[in-house]
């Protein structure tokens, strides 16, 4: 296939166009700054750009197959209002932008978040569940909505609602292992609250898994069967790691220092990937203990060698 990527040059977008180019696909990634070309990937082409603005990238968009938006600024910082702001027209606009430049066939995977269906405690979500309403998930409800357009083109769209995805070299996982590289690891506020993850290799094999499956459409939930609790995730972190795991964040520090965005930290969501399990999915990483074991191996093997 030939894949046309926009947020390439993000953690997972980087992940993600590497992938694609090991299993013989021919990917073309969106990039704002030229200067950003030798970053990407080996055997990755440039489409010079800005996403949230029309222009000539958006022309001959028919030569390629499939489609993988992940253009966004990062939520992962406080929001004031101009931030919040970023965050939907980073959002908004490169969907819109590129849905309007679409070809009338082809597959078209956009990001979204299990951010969309709220906070909702210990309920079990699926694909079917309601939205929430608070401002990240209206957020993924209104890009959503504006990536669905494509299919009044005839494309077949799928709407990846992403769970914190681990990674090396950059990702949540740096931040979370770093207070037990000193000692000062644990849960997050009460640490009852539900993570809902995925490792970035099932992550990228699962897009690729719902490219090539014309029965895949509509929302699909991109995590882990196997949600874990904040103090269960601490406590694993520490095993691996050899570390204690019994330093809690308190809640009111999280709120502090993040505002709003700390209630995503410190509420979470408990969501399951229903639709591609019955689609015959299989998970390479299951489990957030295999999952850590593999990503955490080289920490694991400075600390052996220490020893």
């Amino acid at each position: 296939m030939k894949v046309f990527l926009t947020g390439g040059n993000g953690f997972v977008g980087t992940n993600l166009a590497r992938f694609l180019t090991e299993k013989g696909h021919e990917v073309s990634v969106l990039v704002r700054n030229p200067s950003k070309v030798n970053d990407l990937p080996r055997q990755v082409s440039a489409v010079v750009g800005e996403s949230t603005k029309p222009g000539t990238w958006q022309e001959n968009l028919e030569k390629y197959d499939l489609f993988i938006n992940l253009a966004g600024a990062s939520i992962f910082r406080r929001w004031d209002s101009d931030y919040k702001k970023l965050l939907r027209d980073s959002r908004i606009r490169t969907t819109r932008n590129l849905v309007e430049a679409l070809p009338s066939s082809g597959v078209f995977l956009s990001a979204s978040a299990v951010g969309y269906y709220g906070f909702t405690a210990d309920a079990e979500l699926d694909e079917t569940s309601p939205p929430g309403k608070d401002f990240l998930a209206q957020l993924a409800v209104d890009w959503e909505n504006e990536a669905l357009k494509a299919s009044y083109k005839g494309i077949r769209v799928a709407l990846t609602r992403f769970g914190v995805v681990m990674g090396n070299d950059g990702g949540a996982l740096d931040q979370m292992v770093r207070p037990f590289k000193f000692f000062v690891g644990g849960p997050i506020g009460s640490g009852r609250q539900w993570m809902s993850w995925i490792h970035v290799q099932d992550l990228c094999r699962a897009a690729l898994f719902v490219a090539e499956n014309p029965t895949v459409e509509g929302p699909v939930n991109f995590c882990s069967p196997e949600p874990v609790t904040n103090k269960n995730l601490a406590e694993e972190i520490g095993k691996i790691l050899r570390r204690p795991s019994f330093m809690p964040a308190p809640g009111f520090a999280i709120r502090l220092a993040l505002g709003e965005f700390g209630s995503v930290i410190l509420k979470g969501q408990r969501v399951f990937p229903r639709k591609l399990i019955d689609h015959g999915f299989q998970f390479s990483f299951s489990s957030v203990r295999s999952a850590l074991t593999d990503l955490l191996k080289k920490d694991t093997d400075i600390k052996l060698d220490n020893n």
